[in-house]
């Protein structure tokens, strides 16, 4: 599992436009026999006023498919049926933490056209939330990596067939989401046979202001 680091980033307003960036967290997750206090959606830390808290992972294989929680709250998983080969994505608004939609893109049979109509749907000051199941990358082209490297994405350009990658970033940002974790599809180095391991991510989104 890729744990054990907990990172919170601000999601700053800048005459209309946003910014992301000012990475003011990055500690190791302290570790011991019991844990007194329950923090929402499992953190190992609370969230600051003012934040939302989420914690993601990637599907395993083709097996278990991805699971969001934001605000305590499972926006998407295998349990609730809202999961899918390819690209799994939460739209949350910005203010006021609460789903806007989910949906997910097969990017092995699939069209990616209809990632792309559904990308150009996302309005200013979203936050964006995708997590990937079994193959998310073969159907790729170069406009929808584009898009998605708009939203804050740096890995987004090497995404490759069964990759296992996991994002938290935003419409209108101006710098690279520090929320994001990627793994490649490697024979050597593979979990599970023809897939890597699942990857998790946890931390805290700053509530957009006004």
């Amino acid at each position: 599992m890729r744990a054990g680091v907990f990172l919170a980033f601000q999601l700053l307003e800048i005459n209309m436009d946003f910014n992301l960036g000012n990475v003011f967290g990055s500690m190791p997750v302290e570790e011991g026999p019991t844990r007194q206090e329950r923090y929402k959606c499992g953190l190992s830390k609370p969230c600051p006023e003012g934040h939302f808290s989420f914690k993601m992972a990637s599907g395993a294989a083709s097996v278990v498919g991805p699971k969001i929680c934001l605000e305590d709250n499972i926006l998407m998983s295998g349990v609730k049926n809202n999961v899918g080969r390819g690209i799994n994505i939460a739209l949350v608004n910005g203010k006021t933490g609460d789903l806007i939609k989910t949906d997910y893109f097969d990017m092995w049979a699939g069209d990616v056209n209809t990632l792309i109509t559904f990308l150009k749907t996302i309005e200013e000051g979203t936050v964006v939330m995708m997590a990937t199941f079994d193959d998310s990358a073969s159907k790729l082209n170069d406009e929808s990596k584009k898009m998605i490297g708009e939203l804050g994405s740096s890995s987004i350009s090497t995404l490759g067939f069964r990759d296992n990658w996991i994002f938290v970033g935003g419409k209108g940002i101006k710098t690279k989401s520090p929320f994001e974790q990627h793994i490649k599809n490697n024979a050597d180095t593979n979990k599970y046979e023809g897939w890597p391991e699942v990857l998790e991510m946890e931390g805290c989104i700053p509530q957009r202001q006004e």
